[in-house]
């Protein structure tokens, strides 16, 4: 778990290199030594309580630091389901870190528990993530949990009993200003 002051470093520090993408300021990389840990993240961008950009990856592949800033402005200027951000937008962004723990394989469903995972489903025709919050948010339960899952990855419902595939739980450490 970060302290306060260490979320706070982590939000600002995103929100900083996408102003710096936007209009050239100048910003820091926080030097705290716990951001040299690699983790999965992933960085939610949000205007007035709608998603405005989501992108991260599962796997640990670089430092906490490097993987803020590369997320930070892939969800601001490069996620496919919006335009990139403005100038004019920046005031009003609200920006949520997810940092994830490592996969847990799930046998059963009655493992997975709402609110506390994340569900990431690997399948030779497709894959998707979920991230722990989104359930709470639309007040699904196990089942719809796992259809939406399905669905995002482009799989047939209840792919999730296929043999050919793998089924991951994994919870996430969520802050953001």
């Amino acid at each position: 778990m970060f302290s306060d002051l260490q979320r706070s470093a982590l939000l600002d520090f995103a929100k900083a290199v996408i102003k710096n993408r936007l209009d050239g300021s100048a910003y820091a990389e926080p030097d705290d030594p716990a951001f040299t840990a690699k983790r999965g993240i992933f960085v939610s961008l949000h205007i007035h309580g709608e998603l405005r950009g989501c992108i991260g990856y599962i796997f640990p592949y670089m430092s906490l630091v490097d993987s803020v800033k590369e997320m930070a402005l892939a969800a601001a200027f490069r996620d496919p389901r919006f335009k990139p951000l403005t100038q004019a937008e920046f005031n009003d962004l609200q920006i949520e870190i997810s940092i994830l723990s490592e996969l847990i394989p799930v046998h059963s469903n009655a493992e997975i528990v709402i609110g506390r995972d994340g569900l990431y489903i690997d399948h030779p025709s497709g894959s998707g993530l979920l991230l722990p919050q989104v359930a709470l948010e639309w007040n699904w339960d196990v089942p719809e949990f796992l259809r939406h899952l399905e669905q995002k990855a482009g799989l047939k419902a209840c792919a999730h009993q296929d043999p050919e595939t793998d089924l991951y739980r994994f919870e996430a450490e969520i802050f953001s200003a």
